[in-house]
């Protein structure tokens, strides 16, 4: 499971009141619909719900990959996606990290909200829990949903097949960013406020948080290759950058570090994994002259129109006027 760009581009129809015979037709259908492995495809069929929560966590992960290269070569587009898969580039880690953790965060939050019939609020066993739930407040059930993810996505250690270890390895990246981001939040119950007694549930960090640290973990993505451990006896991940004092003795990567095993191209021209730059906005004093690739930038500029001057109106509404203002547009020449 990961993100090609196809699913999200697929409408399912509207479930709404029905039998639940109907339903469960339906149900079944959206599962069809998404490009799923056959085993992924009985666990969807089986899960009633599921089919909604990956359309959701694939549009989540598109945004948020959108949204956090939005200023790079590569934006993230759906044009390339597929071949992109293929390789073992920086963009490809990117892609199975912010993949699994759109997963598992939209997983976390179906269960809280009631949407998937197996699973509910965080049921781990401890007394902050059941007092949460005596209050009405659900916790985000990421102990369901990473315990799932791992049976959906079928991980195996796979032989000396580097590219399946760098795959799974990016993949629990995007598990772990999401771990990592369960906060702990509380409510005050009591008179006028008073913290007479007080409820914690856990809950999960907003996606562009999560979104933000898998990019920093991008711009400090590790290049690894296959070395063999003669104490464990199988091959493991191996590289020369990073916790090694000698490239004769290579140190492992970080649970936490992005991986890949071949370098990116410029992205630069149009090819089979983007549509180059040209056309592309930037920003002048930013970042004209990377995006650009030394083409240079052609300079518009236009009208925009915006809401101005507005005025809260008894009872109910906002009153605003309509203001114009130049704006001077930068694009990347072909």
């Amino acid at each position: 499971f990961s993100l090609t760009g196809k699913e999200a581009l697929t409408h399912f129809p509207s479930l709404g009141p029905s039998t639940n015979a109907a339903q469960g037709k339906v149900h079944v259908k959206q599962c069809d619909l998404l490009k799923l492995s056959r085993k992924q495809k009985r666990l969807c069929r089986r899960e009633p719900g599921l089919a909604e929560t990956l359309r959701d966590a694939i549009r989540l992960g598109i945004m948020e990959c959108q949204y956090q290269f939005r200023s790079e070569r590569w934006n993230c587009s759906l044009e390339g996606r597929t071949s992109l898969l293929k390789r073992g580039f920086k963009e490809t880690a990117f892609l199975y990290a912010v993949s699994s953790a759109a997963l598992t965060h939209s997983l976390a939050r179906a269960c809280s909200a009631g949407r998937m019939e197996r699973c509910t609020c965080d049921d781990s066993p401890d007394l902050e829990n059941r007092k949460a739930w005596q209050w009405g407040v659900c916790g985000d059930n990421l102990k369901y949903s990473t315990k799932f993810l791992k049976k959906f996505l079928g991980q195996k250690k796979i032989g000396k097949d580097l590219r399946a270890k760098v795959d799974i390895h990016n993949t629990n990246v995007g598990i772990k960013a999401v771990k990592n981001g369960l906060k702990t939040t509380c409510k005050c119950h009591g008179v006028s406020g008073s913290c007479a007694v007080r409820t914690c549930w856990k809950q999960l960090s907003p996606f562009h948080e999560i979104g933000r640290l898998l990019k920093l973990r991008y711009d400090d993505a590790v290049k690894v290759f296959s070395t063999s451990n003669d104490a464990v006896g199988h091959s493991e991940l191996a590289s020369p950058q990073r916790h090694s004092h000698s490239p004769k003795h290579p140190a492992s990567p970080r649970s936490t570090d992005l991986v890949y095993v071949e370098d990116s191209p410029s992205f630069c021209r149009p090819s089979k994994y983007s549509m180059g730059t040209a056309g592309r906005t930037c920003s002048r004093e930013g970042n004209c002259d990377s995006m650009c690739c030394g083409r240079g930038y052609n300079t518009q500029s236009r009208l925009v129109t915006f809401s101005c001057h507005c005025q809260v109106q008894w009872c109910c509404y906002v009153e605003c006027q309509q203001c114009m203002q130049e704006e001077v547009v930068y694009s990347c020449k072909q």
